[in-house]
């Protein structure tokens, strides 16, 4: 589990503050709090905190005006959005600006812990920079381009590959549909066409294709590519003779 993370709570209204602080607490988290934007702002600059969990509206900014700032500023710090706006066009637009993810009120808090646990795993995977990625049974030789699904090698398209590697590059995070057309097609193609090849990649890599574990589907928004444990070994694996 993970715990000890600095977590930074945004939002005017104290009765969520309270909530979240006593659920993050629960989960051995140190949360601080803030209740405006320019308040958040500076707590961040300072580097007082591991995780961001932010309401989109605040007394000062929108939130998303803040999520933009911090980006344009080189500051990746994993920033949740946690608002009563469920919007498609508002989770995109999150998103889209360098959210981590989006959960809509009202919300469970076993849901937000494992969003938290999500995002620490995707900002730790961002500065290990590993040659190889792996999640549950699949590995990409980011070197080599490379994928395996259980040791063996999977034969992709140049254009399937890209499509992982870039899934993998934010694995744990929703990626939209407009930042995948952008980054794979610049932009100018159907998002049908993504879907087709979401579709193909998943018959590659998936057990079952209509249920998958590994590529998700986030309804009207885009796709996560999620961070699996690794396979247990077999019974008796690496036992001596």
């Amino acid at each position: 589990m993970t715990t000890g993370l600095r977590i930074l709570i945004v939002d005017d209204e104290p009765a969520i503050r309270r909530f979240l602080r006593a659920g993050l607490r629960a989960e051995g988290h140190l949360p601080a709090e803030a209740e405006t934007a320019q308040e958040a702002l500076d707590a961040i600059g300072r580097g007082e905190a591991d995780l961001v969990v932010l309401d989109l509206g605040l007394p000062d900014m929108d939130g998303i005006a803040v999520i933009q700032r911090l980006r344009q500023a080189g500051n990746m710090v994993p920033i949740i959005v946690l608002s009563s706006r469920d919007a498609e066009a508002a989770k995109v637009a999150a998103l889209d600006a360098g959210a981590d993810d989006y959960v809509t009120k009202p919300f469970g808090i076993d849901e937000l812990h494992a969003r938290v646990r999500a995002a620490e795993r995707h900002r730790l995977q961002r500065q290990g920079e590993q040659a190889v990625f792996r999640s549950g049974p699949l590995a990409i030789d980011l070197v080599r381009r490379l994928v395996t699904l259980r040791g063996e090698e999977v034969k992709l398209t140049p254009k399937e590959y890209d499509l992982l590697r870039l899934l993998a590059a934010h694995a744990g995070k929703v990626l939209t549909h407009r930042m995948l057309l952008r980054e794979l097609w610049g932009g100018e193609t159907d998002v049908q066409y993504l879907r087709i090849y979401i579709r193909t990649l998943r018959q590659k890599i998936e057990a079952e294709p209509d249920r998958p574990a590994l590529i998700v589907t986030e309804t009207g928004v885009g796709y996560r590519l999620r961070l699996l444990d690794p396979p247990a070994a077999p019974p008796g694996a690496g036992a001596a003779p």
